[in-house]
């Protein structure tokens, strides 16, 4: 039980009904997980109003209910604090309920378009192997060391994320890299945290569905960096032309990296192949497993997060060096032909775009590149045509197929994608709706040395159509299809 005067610290309210000798036994958002004495959080979130179902949590139990205007009809025993923003308020309150864990362990925020979830899990798995105990708060999963905590958002919910620093500090952990969503700062869920650094890796067209305007999206970003205190570090893309923007506001010591200008940390690359890249960091020539110019930023993004948390530069190049990036992110395997079959989350317009740039730069010959394309339901729709204008540009052979269309319907969605393509381009572009299907016919269509782009889910390990989320794995389909080609007895 906490006294709920000393939650409120920091919180700008209004009240009706006593506070001085009220205590709280839980933080809730959720009307359904409240019982006796608990704090319900009025949020207004994109499905439902909190605000609702105030009063179904009065029936429950709760003594306190945070809200951004009061009910009709008002309890006697339950006590109401009235706010400006309730999501605030919660991540407020919630870091005063958990005793401010942030400023347990050292917490670097990662945000961008693209790259975050691999830049947070190299640096998870650096530091993991300079010998640390580390947490991971990320898109594909969130990890106290080697245990496994599934994800549900890129960023979860401020009470989660308390909880989950929680654990991470009763475990030992020094260090937690989190990715940060445009989502998650603009609906305030990383309020109240305190952070040790914050990185930034690029801004491109993506999530306008949510925030309406490319203008609005950058704000998002921004609004990360505007919060970060004096005692921390902001580490950018210099490369990025809204990289500086990001910094404007800040009050955090500002650092860069990049490729092609000056930079605090300065690369360049040398080789770029299947194999992996050969990069010049701070004139120091390091071999690394992982491929292609995006794949050089998270490097670096990485190194320089490592050198800002004062890690030796020889020690952190040399395990950078043998470590492989994030699940779903240019994941390849080759068949016995020799075609090469590439897994990756490209969702966005220039993700998908930064891979087949890469693919095209380090194939060797005339290999076909045949990518497999969908864009997902219940998103942004301006980026489909776009989406499939990339994979034409830069693809020998497009299929544009479902991805997750939640609660619209697939063909409607690759119509809609088919806007994108030429005339000149309709006859090597397929529109096939079922994504196995698609997958098998890519394999089939690819000849020995030819390269298959399975672009849009990455490391999901499911489909989701009409609500449901039904078993699919890019990965391991594309391994079976492989193999039953590999095995069919040849004419």
């Amino acid at each position: 039980m906490k006294k709920l005067v000393d939650i409120l610290q920091g919180v700008n309210f209004n009240t009706q009904g006593e506070i001085a000798d009220v205590n709280v036994k839980s933080i809730c958002f959720d009307s359904r997980k409240v019982e006796t004495d608990s704090m319900f959080v009025a949020t207004r979130g994109t499905v439902s109003d909190g605000h609702e179902f105030m009063e179904s949590a009065a029936i429950k139990g709760a003594s306190v209910i945070v809200c951004e205007e009061l009910p009709a009809n008002t309890y006697p025993n339950v006590t109401y604090i009235l706010v400006d923003n309730s999501s605030r308020a919660m991540g407020i309150i919630a870091a005063n309920f958990y005793n401010h864990p942030s400023k347990k362990i050292k917490l670097v925020g990662i945000t961008g378009t693209n790259g975050k979830t691999t830049i947070a899990t190299l640096l998870f798995k650096l530091f993991m192997q300079l010998g640390n105990n580390v947490g991971l708060i990320s898109t594909v999963e969130n990890k106290i060391n080697d245990e496994i905590i599934p994800s549900t958002h890129t960023t979860p919910d401020a009470i989660s994320i308390n909880e989950l620093l929680i654990k991470m500090i009763e475990k030992g952990c020094d260090y937690c890299f989190m990715e940060v969503s445009s989502h998650a700062t603009i609906q305030e869920r990383i309020a109240g945290l305190s952070f040790t650094g914050g990185v930034f890796s690029n801004i491109t067209h993506d999530h306008l569905d949510f925030h309406k305007t490319f203008d609005e999206y950058i704000k998002a970003k921004k609004y990360f960096f505007d919060q970060l205190p004096k005692s921390a570090f902001a580490l950018t893309n210099a490369d990025d032309k809204r990289g500086n923007v990001m910094l404007q506001n800040t009050d955090a010591y500002k650092k860069s990296y990049a490729l092609q200008t000056m930079a605090d940390f300065k690369g360049k690359i040398i080789e770029n192949q299947f194999s992996g890249l050969l990069i010049n960091i701070d004139n120091l020539e390091v071999w690394f497993k992982m491929i292609g110019s995006f794949n050089a930023y998270n490097i670096l993004a990485v190194y320089g997060t490592a050198i800002l948390l004062e890690q030796d530069k020889m020690k952190v190049l040399t395990i950078l060096s043998a470590l492989d990036g994030a699940e779903g992110r240019f994941e390849y395997i080759v068949s016995a032909n020799g075609t090469i079959g590439v897994v990756d989350y490209a969702h966005t317009p220039d993700a998908l775009k930064n891979v087949l740039q890469t693919i095209q730069n380090i194939r060797t010959g005339n290999e076909k590149i045949i990518s497999i394309v969908g864009c997902g339901g219940d998103r942004d729709k301006t980026k489909r045509p776009i989406m499939a204008e990339v994979a034409c540009k830069l693809s020998n052979k497009v299929i544009l197929t479902s991805d997750n269309p939640r609660t619209e319907d697939a063909t409607t969605i690759i119509k809609e994608m088919e806007v994108g393509v030429s005339i000149t381009n309709r006859a090597k572009t397929l529109s096939i709706v079922d994504r196995k299907e698609a997958i098998k016919t890519a394999c089939h269509l690819a000849q020995a040395g030819d390269i298959i782009l399975l672009a849009g889910k990455g490391h999901e390990k499911y489909q989701d159509i009409a609500g449901v989320k039904y078993p699919f794995d890019d990965k391991k389909i594309l391994k079976e299809q492989f193999d039953l080609l590999d095995n069919t007895p040849k004419k």
